[in-house]
């Protein structure tokens, strides 16, 4: 039985961070001819409950308490797709423009990798820490079906940076599964989820299959696994997310009572039946209670 729900607003981007200027760079490439109030992406939770959520046209970090007060974390010259907390306590991003980069300060950053020795990323999508500490991050650029040339990196927790996968037609969103044995891909121009062993081989690449075929909209964007095993996926310019437990099969269909911009998918760590589910049109994150 798959559940068929409807999600419900949980916190909206407020009027003072909504952009009505010109339309950055980024703006102009992905939607020509479109304003852009903000691009919300990237959306996931601490230790403390706050939510947090990169704005990739205008370079800002946000976070969101709990009690759905938001605040501007970071601002910078740069198009941040993705940030998450390292281990160590860093703000680490992925820049579509800069590349690898840490965020030093509310306007500071330093960049940390632009590319694999003479070959420069293609620009960065998103990103995930596995349980071991490694970060895994996606380099999609512009690729497609027509140019199947889209990245995966792992930078070990030694520092040692390593391209995993560089056949995807737009590698997005990126987790792993609870053990960490596994890890997700999303492949949004093929409108498929991959999944590879993150036991990796000493050299060459790994294998790599399809987890899941989807249809409708552009294709997966962010993807998030709970304790359970159940994975989630922003079906893009759909307005909706899937759920799917650890052998692929359909737990539950959400949509959204407005917006098709769907990007990102989070579960909240208190109450891991409890999804979080980020629309970049209307600049709202809904929730919804997939059942048990």
């Amino acid at each position: 039985m798959t559940f068929k729900l409807t999600a419900v607003p949980a916190f909206r981007l407020p009027e003072e961070y909504r952009h009505m200027g010109e339309p950055s760079a980024w703006a102009k490439m992905t939607r020509p001819g479109q304003s852009m109030h903000s691009f919300l992406e990237a959306a996931f939770f601490d230790a403390d409950g706050n939510l947090w959520l990169s704005d990739v046209p205008y370079g800002r970090v946000f976070k969101v308490s709990p009690e759905g007060d938001w605040s501007l974390a970071h601002q910078i010259d740069g198009e941040p797709h993705a940030m998450r907390i390292a281990p160590d306590g860093r703000h680490i991003a992925v820049d579509y423009r800069h590349g690898l980069i840490e965020l030093t300060g509310q306007s500071d950053f330093k960049v940390l990798s632009t590319g694999l020795g003479s070959q420069p990323y293609l620009g960065l999508s998103d990103m995930a820490y596995a349980p071991d500490g490694a970060l895994w991050f996606t380099d999609s650029g512009r690729t497609s079906l027509s140019d199947p040339k889209g990245r995966v990196y792992c930078l070990s927790p030694g520092g040692v940076l390593r391209l995993v996968l560089d056949c995807l037609p737009y590698s997005n969103g990126i987790c792993f599964s609870p053990d960490g044995a596994w890890v997700y891909v999303a492949a949004t121009r093929a409108n498929q989820v991959w999944r590879l062993s993150s036991n990796l081989p000493t050299t060459g690449q790994p294998m790599v299959g399809v987890f899941l075929q989807l249809s409708g909209g552009l294709g997966p964007d962010g993807l998030a696994t709970n304790e359970q095993g159940w994975l989630t996926v922003a079906q893009a310019q759909a307005g909706r997310a899937y759920v799917f437990d650890a052998l692929g099969d359909p737990i539950a269909e959400v949509r959204l009572p407005e917006g098709l911009w769907t990007t990102s998918v989070t579960f909240h760590p208190d109450d891991q039946s409890k999804l979080y589910i980020v629309d970049a049109q209307t600049g709202t994150i809904f929730v919804a209670n997939i059942p048990q």
